[in-house]
């Protein structure tokens, strides 16, 4: 009988004989989670100050950017219509929501861990919430497993490259390892609960950890990350909960973790991948140690709050904008084209409208003559509400908000 090949040397953190016993190193990284506290305070002040009418308004566009931020890092796009329109309903803005059902299904799943994040945590729940992102049962053309744990034989990995040149970056449990490894997850998040006044677990560094373990499990067929991150802002809003029990756990979305990870998404699976991987664990260690992990995870969380800080300010002066633009008589075109420059925004914030408002952009938009337009645009200067940059044929116009500047002119 021939020699049995010996067994390939453990790469992965659930292979590790300490698995699942994740640590951090509190005391290393104490200064980031300050500094994490503070700005989400920030931002959960400035909100707080805006008005409860901006304070939904910006919600409500937040909650739109996160959909599409967290179907982007797999590669979905979102029917942004679609979206706006199932978000309003959610948020009782609407009759009716979006007649895309991939659209509901994500925003549904959105809504259900906020708002009933201090609801049992089971594997009835995630799995319906994994059957409500594929609600045909398929994932694009292919046929997938849905309300359901993975039973397949062949390995779960995370690949990328070209057919025939495939990276294999991360490869979870058998699927037969499945059920047994989420009833230790399920089990560690109830009993990791954050509670008032109790001595736990920092929350933003819990939901660090709710996100990797749920990972490197990867239970299901599909879905795993965009239900990885719900966790992660389930895991937020229970922490925020525990903080202040009047605070609204929906205000999670304005952190805009989500859109952060979009933006460095590279990043966001390096560091996930480098979690997951045994690399420097000594195989005699009694725990695995996921500070590098929760370190990333605290600063995109710090950045994601300062960006939505952002977000805030802008619609704030937004509303001063249009506070001061309607105690001015203006024409139905002069309006039109004030909206059109506050909704591009700005450069700091992502946006601008390009090379600024000229008399020939103004006429087109408008439908107007040059010689209106140039009125319009110098009478619209006056009143104080443009302000003029360059001069002759150079001359552009630009929404006169305090601190917004507008792209340069390309070539």
């Amino acid at each position: 009988m021939p020699a049995q090949p010996p067994p390939s040397s453990p790469r992965y953190i659930w292979q590790h004989r300490a698995w699942p016993q994740l640590t951090w190193d509190a005391a290393a990284l104490a200064p980031a989670l300050e500094q994490a506290r503070l700005e989400q305070g920030r931002l959960l002040g400035l909100l707080g100050a805006i008005g409860l009418e901006q304070a939904n308004a910006v919600q409500r566009e937040l909650w739109v950017q996160e959909a599409l931020a967290t179907a982007a890092i797999e590669g979905e796009q979102l029917n942004i219509e679609s979206l706006r329109s199932s978000v309003a309903h959610r948020l009782s803005l609407a009759d009716a929501p979006g007649g895309d059902r991939h659209v509901e299904g994500l925003v549904e799943v959105m809504q259900d861990a906020l708002a009933h994040h201090s609801d049992a945590l089971d594997l009835d729940r995630l799995c319906r919430w994994q059957s409500a992102l594929f609600p045909g049962g398929t994932s694009g053309i292919t046929r997938i497993a849905v309300g359901r744990l993975r039973s397949h034989f062949d390995a779960m990995q995370i690949v990328s490259g070209a057919l025939g040149r495939e990276v294999v970056h991360y490869e979870a449990p058998p699927s037969a390892q499945v059920a047994a490894e989420m009833g230790r997850f399920l089990a560690w998040f109830e009993s990791t609960r954050p509670a008032a006044g109790a001595t736990a677990m920092n929350g933003i560094a819990r939901a660090a950890l709710v996100h990797l373990w749920f990972e490197s499990i990867h239970p299901f067929e599909d879905g795993n990350g965009r239900l990885g991150r719900a966790l992660a802002d389930m895991a937020l809003a229970q922490d925020m909960h525990a903080h202040d029990a009047q605070a609204s756990p929906a205000l999670v979305r304005v952190y805009g973790l989500a859109h952060q990870m979009l933006k460095t998404r590279a990043a966001y699976y390096d560091a996930l991948n480098y979690a997951q991987r045994l690399r420097a664990i000594a195989p005699e260690a009694h725990s695995i140690d996921a500070t590098p992990w929760v370190q990333w995870f605290v600063q995109a969380f710090t950045h994601a709050c300062i960006t939505s800080q952002t977000v805030v300010r802008d619609a704030t002066d937004k509303a001063h904008f249009r506070l001061r633009a309607a105690q001015c008589q203006t024409n139905e075109r002069q309006r039109k084209v004030l909206e059109r420059l506050l909704e591009a925004g700005h450069v700091g914030s992502g946006g601008g409208f390009l090379g600024g408002m000229t008399t020939d952009k103004y006429a087109k938009i408008t439908g107007t003559s040059k010689a209106t337009a140039t009125r319009d645009l110098v009478d619209l200067a006056d009143k104080g509400l443009l302000r003029i940059e360059g001069v002759g044929k150079a001359t552009r116009y630009a929404v006169n908000v305090p601190g917004w500047e507008q792209p340069a002119v390309k070539g």
